[in-house]
């Protein structure tokens, strides 16, 4: 990594935005690795599952675009000490007032989409410490906190079976506390912060036909990554029998795959451009996905043809995450909730269909068919805008970054 990428902005800031991030989503999709033992405790079928890990999915989407006008109004470390806030104000009352209904599972998932909101704040506190130049590795290394949803699929069900699913929410308050302390020392907003701006501004956002491009194209990258990885503990155990920690790892490691990945995403598409970058990996991504729809014969011949899928799709959310501030440089705390907000529901969409599809059809095949045909329509999207956004606002030396 170039040295002057950590000269350009302030390098504590953005290890604590990625330790927030990374915490936030860890319990984010934790009903996903806990799932297979909520379920049986709770009698929940197929489709009811699907739901339980897609509720926190969309309530996060949701939350994404308050979260996003908050770090306007309030800048991004108030709005994130929010949030975090009620994270664990949240998962205290599961851990002591105990998880006793489908609906109440929902109270919970609802709730717990504070942390995946975390999203729109944790890039704005990063991103507006960097230039364009740096914008790519700067977003990649904060939204490597992706990888927390494979810290719940490692290490939660393993707890659960040892303590009980019930005080997995207990104690996952150590870890949170933690990275509060972090986050207050070390966070800072950038001096750069642009004021607040009224809601009939943020409307106007939506008036611009890149954003609503940025929205579908994060549905794809995103969605697909954290459907997945709230997804797939449960498909191991019921496609392939697997016991939950089993199912556990091997979801860990098709998380870590696309979570990790994400700062290279960012860094190449500063290389070789964002628009290149982003047709390779859909291109990848939707071929890995009709592999999976097929049915492989064994888990690790499913783990074989995940990992892939997870990589282009982590690698496509640094990409598009690349784009972003270039094109809403000024607008980049209400466009990170919208966009994030979209890709959230991409998840919300993706999880609770592969839910559906097996209590329908006996099956996850038809959700992971129609998901692959979407990322093959953001492909054609994507060779449709490439050539304006090349030739007006990612023009070179207007950008200031390879588009």
């Amino acid at each position: 990594m170039d040295k002057s990428f950590w000269k350009a902005g302030h390098p504590p800031t953005l290890l604590a935005a990625f330790l927030y991030f990374d915490l936030s989503f860890m319990v984010w999709v934790m009903l996903g690795p806990l799932g297979v033992q909520i379920a049986n405790d709770l009698g929940l079928d197929a489709a009811q599952k699907g739901m339980m890990v897609a509720t926190p999915i969309l309530a996060g989407a949701l939350l994404r675009i308050v979260m996003g006008v908050l770090v306007d109004h309030l800048k991004p470390k108030k709005a994130g000490l929010i949030g975090q806030l009620v994270v664990i104000g949240s998962l205290g009352w599961a851990w002591l007032g105990g998880i006793h209904s489908y609906q109440q599972i929902l109270v919970l998932g609802m709730l717990l989409g504070f942390a995946g909101a975390a999203f729109a704040v944790a890039l704005p506190l990063a991103s507006r410490w960097y230039p364009p130049q740096h914008q790519g590795t700067a977003l990649g290394i904060a939204g490597a906190g992706n990888s927390g949803t494979a810290l719940a699929a490692l290490f939660a069900p393993g707890l659960a079976l040892a303590f009980g699913w019930n005080n997995v929410f207990g104690l996952a308050l150590i870890p949170l506390g933690v990275a509060l302390v972090v986050y207050l020392l070390f966070a800072r907003d950038s001096p750069e912060c642009p004021p607040a701006k009224s809601m009939a501004e943020y409307l106007h956002v939506l008036r611009d036909k890149d954003a609503w491009w940025f929205m579908f194209f994060y549905s794809v990258t995103f969605g697909g990554f954290v459907g997945l990885a709230s997804s797939l503990t449960i498909y191991f155990n019921t496609q392939y029998g697997l016991s939950p920690v089993t199912a556990g790892y091997f979801t860990s490691a098709c998380v870590f795959a696309g979570s990790l990945v994400r700062p290279f995403g960012g860094m190449l598409a500063d290389r070789i451009g964002g628009i290149r970058s982003l047709l390779i990996m859909y291109s990848l991504a939707a071929l890995f996905l009709l592999a999976v729809s097929a049915g492989m014969p064994t888990p690790m011949l499913a783990l074989a043809v995940i990992v892939p899928a997870m990589l282009a799709l982590g690698m496509g959310n640094g990409a598009v995450f690349q784009l972003v501030p270039q094109r809403f440089r000024r607008e980049i705390g209400v466009m990170t909730g919208l966009v994030g907000m979209a890709g959230g529901v991409g998840g919300f969409y993706l999880a609770s269909s592969l839910g559906y599809s097996r209590q329908l059809t006996g099956s996850y095949q038809t959700g992971f068919v129609i998901f692959a045909c979407l990322a093959l329509v953001a492909l054609v999207g994507l060779a449709k805008v490439k050539t304006r956004w090349r030739t007006t606002w990612g023009a070179p030396g207007v950008a200031g970054a390879r588009i």
